[in-house]
C-alpha cells in the first residue's frame, strides 16, 4: 500500500517529516502512537492522542465524537487513514480545533442525516484543504484576487515567479493527499489563504509549519469556519507541481474553468 506513494512529489512536503519516521518493521499505526506520545499530543479535553484500530470505535458512536471524548483516533489499514495520521502529527493544533468544533456541533445537534454548515466546513477542511500562505503585500493581494477571480493564466503563468517564494502551498486534507497518489489534472483543493508577513518567509521549514499550525488553529477558535472561506485551486496547476505546465495546460477550460457570471436578479 505505502509503496504506491511517491514521496519526492512536492505536494507531500508538508507531511514528509512525519513520514520519514516510519519503519518497515512497525505498523504505521504503532509508529504514529509513538510519535504522538513523544510530541505530547492531547485533544481539547486534554486526553492523550493515540491511534487505534477501527474496531475500537463503539457501534453507534460518531467518529469525531469518539476522538473528542477519548483522544483515540480509529485508523484503518488504508491510505486515507494513513495520511490522516500524518496530518495529525504535522498540524496537531489545527486537527484538535477541527475536532473540537465537530464534537461541539454533534453535542448540540446530534449526528443526524445532515452535518449542518459548521460540520460541513470542518469536514471539507479536514478532507480536502490546501493552505496557501501569501506574502501580505500588493503583489500577494493581486495573486489572491486572480485566484478568487478564476483568472488562472494570470495566477499561474503571469505570476509564476511568486510561487514558492511569496506564495507557498502546504497540503492539509488527507483525502486530497490520497487522491494525489494517482495524480490527475482535475484534482482541486479547497484552499484556505493565509496572509503572512515577511518574517514568515525567512523561517525554516519546521518553524513555518509550527507558525501555520498555531495561527490557523487560533483563527478557527476565534472565528469558526464556513464553506465561504475556501477558494478552489487545481493542485497540479501550482507552478512546479507538474512537468508540462505550458500555455496549453492552463488553457484547458474543462479544468481551469472561468468564474461563473453572477446571476442577474
Amino acid at each position: 500500500m505505502l509503496e504506491s506513494i511517491d514521496w519526492s512529489q512536492p505536494w507531500y512536503d508538508s507531511v514528509r517529516d512525519a513520514a520519514s519516521r516510519l519503519s518497515a518493521d512497525t505498523h504505521f499505526r504503532d509508529t504514529f502512537c509513538q510519535q504522538a506520545a513523544s510530541l505530547g499530543l492531547r485533544n481539547h479535553l486534554d486526553r492523550p492522542i493515540s491511534f487505534v484500530q477501527q474496531e475500537d470505535l463503539p457501534e453507534g458512536t460518531a467518529y469525531e465524537e469518539h476522538i473528542g471524548a477519548t483522544g483515540c483516533i480509529p485508523t484503518r489499514d488504508n491510505l486515507h487513514d494513513f495520511f490522516n495520521g500524518l496530518v495529525w502529527l504535522t498540524f496537531p493544533r489545527i486537527k484538535v480545533q477541527l475536532n473540537a468544533l465537530q464534537a461541539a456541533q454533534i453535542a448540540l445537534d446530534g449526528v443526524g442525516k445532515s452535518r449542518g454548515p459548521a460540520r460541513d466546513a470542518a469536514t471539507i477542511f479536514d478532507e480536502n484543504a490546501a493552505l496557501l500562505v501569501v506574502r501580505d503585500d500588493a503583489q500577494g493581494q493581486a495573486l489572491i484576487d486572480a485566484l478568487r477571480g478564476h483568472r488562472w493564466h494570470e495566477a499561474f503563468v503571469e505570476r509564476r515567479a511568486q510561487w514558492g517564494v511569496d506564495a507557498q502551498v502546504w497540503l492539509f486534507g488527507h483525502a486530497l493527499m490520497e487522491k494525489l497518489v494517482a495524480p490527475r489534472k482535475a484534482i482541486t483543493a479547497h484552499t484556505r489563504i493565509v496572509l503572512a508577513s515577511d518574517d514568515f518567509f525567512v523561517l525554516d521549514h519546521e518553524a513555518r509549519r509550527a507558525w501555520l499550525d498555531a495561527t490557523i488553529a487560533q483563527q478557527l477558535a476565534d472565528e469558526g469556519l464556513s464553506t465561504a472561506g475556501f477558494t478552489p485551486m487545481q493542485a497540479l496547476g501550482v507552478p512546479g507541481w507538474w512537468p508540462e505546465q505550458g500555455e496549453a495546460f492552463y488553457a484547458d477550460a474543462t479544468v481551469f474553468r472561468p468564474k461563473r457570471a453572477a446571476a442577474v436578479k
